[in-house]
């Protein structure tokens, strides 16, 4: 039951409903491989308009695309997903951090055979660091040995997320503050001038490059050999069984 006073418009039960929000326009991808270019890295491709050469170490890689779509940090909420800091910025951050982080791991496959592993002991036990195979360490070192790993990583990266929501757009991919310039920690004492430094920042990118793709080769190989990559480098160099016990049946020089 309703009451009014006066006279006053009967509601109307057929309210017209909102009408959806119109988009028009090519998607963002869509536009990009419509502007497509040449690619250097693939003569017989073409990369989208995203990749146009202005970014250092761009070659026009990207067969999937992945430079069309609009992406960002996870943690500046719907700002980041939509793409800011801008989008090459963020995929060159990811491509720094990743490769990086690849450099270290082939040290480590590679370092242990080479220079010797860790001392262990009666409480982490004797052989407990003695694997040069990086795939059987990872399961044999303690768990605590793993965890400090676990938290100066987290330590990283919580520096590395609050000094880009300190630059926001002005942020510079991989920039951890280390090395030369104001306020840095530069404890080599680094002073390239502008044009070295570009090329450093080049190297940098070609051997986070190699890095990703070289560790995928060393873990693939590992485990199938369960062997360190040393050992199987050394055995090509020695020389081999047949030779040393019954030498060469062909004439020196053929």
């Amino acid at each position: 039951m309703t009451f009014s006073l006066g006279k006053g418009k009967k509601p109307n039960k057929k309210t017209k409903k909102e009408a959806a929000p119109k988009f028009s326009g090519a998607s963002p991808s869509a536009e990009a491989w419509a502007n497509s270019v040449p690619s250097t890295a693939l003569p017989f491709a073409r990369a989208p308009g995203t990749l146009d050469g202005s970014m250092l170490g761009d070659v026009g890689f990207d067969p999937f695309g992945f430079s069309t779509v609009p992406v960002g940090p996870w943690f500046t909420g719907f700002e980041g997903r939509n793409g800011s800091p801008s989008d090459l910025t963020w995929y060159r951050e990811a491509e720094l951090i990743h490769g990086r982080i690849a450099q270290l791991a082939v040290l480590g496959f590679i370092a242990p055979a080479l220079f010797g592993t860790l001392p262990g002991n009666e409480w982490t036990g004797v052989d407990a660091y003695s694997n040069t195979n990086p795939v059987e360490a990872f399961s044999q070192v303690p768990g605590l040995a793993l965890l400090q790993i676990f938290l100066f990583m987290t330590f990283l990266e919580i520096r590395r997320i609050g000094i880009i929501k300190e630059e926001g757009s002005n942020y510079v991919a991989g920039d951890l503050r280390i090395g030369q310039g104001e306020g840095r920690w530069n404890p080599f004492g680094l002073e390239y001038s502008p044009e070295q430094y570009e090329e450093k920042k080049l190297q940098e990118l070609k051997h986070c490059r190699l890095a990703m793709v070289g560790i995928f080769g060393l873990w693939a190989q590992a485990l199938a050999s369960d062997e360190s990559v040393v050992d199987q480098l050394g055995a090509g160099l020695v020389t081999p069984a047949y030779y040393a016990k019954a030498g060469y049946f062909l004439p020196e020089g053929i």
